[in-house]
């Protein structure tokens, strides 16, 4: 509930700070004493439209903290750990109005949208009036009420309505693969066979490409390495003659051994370096001895790695792979069918599940459609209304298959009997729309309602035994939720269990300022309210009458 309301320099409010409790507070005052600028600072701390006019003249901003006491599991709670705001304790929501037109939200101190404040004040505040065109007469909202009231499962059809959607989603994927793998089952046939035939490696072409260049390059020096040979052990070779000259050099060493036998060194390491080339150039031989057909063979085969990798657009080495995904896809498509069978067989169990939840979801809301016409039909007459006829307007279309249900609810009356029945907003005038209003609240009470209940006047016009009836509801329905009401209703601020008085007094200026006016909200004892309640039944002249009946009336109400 909210137990505090503090308002800073908007319009005529310089300064306020309003404590609120449980049941009900009615705030009363003459015509013009601000009642509507403090429900239109109140609606902006709940993220209503801001306007620079607001702001108090002369001054450059204005404030409005509204700070609310909430049990730990209330919905709006859940609203606020969406918009990750940290949540301990009360909750509070400030709104800063600068004369400029911006504005800036605040809860619990940290900085937020206004579009998220306006959507954790929806879940603490509801404000009725005459005129007003949310909270009941919103159409989007009367299924969750009618919901709320007859307890109604929607979030079981919510959850079936999602897992049906899931097994859709997978059928219809599934089905896809299916029917592109058919449409490429030819060509996947196709290229797998070519790909079996050709039996890609990884790494092949890098290996092909390597061997290809070693062969070319040793098909190119082997003549060289060939006339080498051939100069230094074939036929010309000098070797045979060194090696004649080199024995007949030694037959002679004794003879002049200092004469010849450097010459025989020198001849025996020439020879000896001739034989280390002949074993060289015959290892060389070896080493560049190839056949021109394993050439042609690596070409060929290097050449049809390159030419699949460019028709199927993957690296050569990503062959392989593709030769496998190929193999997989075809596999896919004849265990696909059976898969797809099986997942349409339980996207049929998932659509009937729904349908069953659905239904019986429909059949729930028409049981509570009927309970919830009988309260409010019953709330009608006291409020002047016996000729009204209150009806839950249902449509069940079982081909519209939405999260909610198959049902569209809508909140209908008939103003008189013989007329037509229509929407709620449309057929209901000003004064029945706000009795209408507080029947159906009186009927939900705290199902499905804000912990907070502001009614703006809804007893405007209504007199007597209406207005009477009016303040009964209020209390009534303040025993379930806070209620606050704006009233110039006597019957109905007799009910209150707080009053607050409104009225705009002169503020102090510095010497020589121009006066100045405040409104300011002051919570009145019994007395003050005897005499609050006679100004409201007799006007600018209170007389002892008017006192009495005051009296009467708090005495009923007591």
């Amino acid at each position: 509930m909210l137990v505090q309301l503090a308002i800073r320099d908007i319009v005529l409010i310089d300064r306020l700070d309003i404590p609120f409790g449980e049941g009900l507070s009615v705030l009363t005052g003459e015509t013009g004493a601000g009642k509507s600028i403090l429900l239109d600072a109140f609606s902006l701390a709940l993220g209503g439209r801001g306007d620079g006019s607001l702001v108090r003249h002369g001054e450059d901003r204005g404030q409005v903290t509204a700070v609310f006491d909430l049990g730990a599991g209330h919905p709006a709670r859940a609203v606020v750990k969406r918009h990750d705001i940290p949540d301990e304790g009360d909750l509070i929501l400030r709104r800063i109005q600068f004369a400029d037109g911006r504005t800036r939200a605040f809860v619990n101190d940290q900085p937020v949208s206004v579009q998220a404040l306006r959507s954790i004040g929806a879940a603490l505040v509801e404000i009725h009036g005459q005129h007003d065109d949310r909270a009941l007469v919103d159409p989007a909202a009367h299924r969750a009420l009618l919901d709320a009231f007859g307890a109604c499962d929607s979030a079981a059809v919510g959850e079936a309505h999602r897992a049906w959607k899931t097994a859709r989603d997978a059928l219809a994927e599934q089905q896809a693969r299916i029917d592109a793998a058919r449409k490429e089952a030819d060509f996947l046939a196709h290229a797998l066979a070519e790909l079996d035939k050709l039996a890609p490696l990884a790494g092949e072409e890098e290996e092909l490409a390597a061997e290809r260049q070693r062969m070319m390059q040793a098909e190119k020096v082997v003549g060289e390495i060939n006339e080498a040979y051939e100069a230094v052990a074939g036929q010309g070779s000098s070797v045979a003659t060194l090696s004649a000259a080199l024995r007949r050099l030694e037959r002679r060493g004794a003879q002049a051994p200092e004469l010849v036998a450097p010459s025989v060194k020198a001849l025996d390491n020439a020879l000896n370096a001739l034989d280390e080339a002949r074993v060289a150039l015959e290892e060389a031989q070896r080493a560049a001895d190839f056949d021109p057909r394993v050439l042609e063979r690596v070409e060929e085969r290097l050449f049809a790695v390159r030419a699949a990798s460019r028709k199927y657009d993957v690296p050569a080495d990503r062959l392989p792979e593709l030769r496998e995904r190929f193999r997989g896809d075809l596999e896919n498509l004849e265990q696909g069918e059976e898969r797809l069978a099986a997942l349409a067989t339980a996207a049929q169990a998932a659509e009937d599940a729904y349908v069953a939840a659905a239904r019986a979801l429909s059949t729930a809301r028409r049981a509570a459609g009927s309970a919830l016409e009988e309260a409010v039909n019953g709330e009608l007459p006291p409020l002047k209304l016996e000729r009204a006829r209150f009806i839950v307007q249902i449509e069940t279309d079982e081909a519209s298959r939405a999260p909610e249900g198959f049902d569209r609810v809508e909140f209908w009356v008939q103003t008189n009997p013989g007329t037509r029945p229509g929407p709620l907003m449309k057929v209901a005038s000003g004064g029945e729309l706000s009795r209408f209003m507080l029947a159906i609240k009186v009927s939900l009470a705290d199902r499905g309602s804000a912990p907070t209940l502001v009614f703006d006047e809804i007893d405007s016009g209504a007199g007597g035994a209406v207005a009477d009836a009016i303040g009964a509801r209020l209390a009534r329905l303040s025993a379930r939720v806070q209620v606050m009401a704006v009233t110039h209703a006597p019957q109905v601020a007799a009910r209150a269990e707080r009053h607050f008085l409104i009225a705009k007094n002169p503020v102090e200026t510095p010497q020589g300022g121009e006066e100045r006016i405040a409104t300011r909200v002051l919570p009145i004892d019994k007395a003050a309210r005897r005499e609050e309640i006679a100004r409201m039944l007799a006007g600018a002249t209170i007389t002892d009458e008017a006192r009495a009946a005051a009296r009467r009336l708090l005495e009923a109400a007591d």
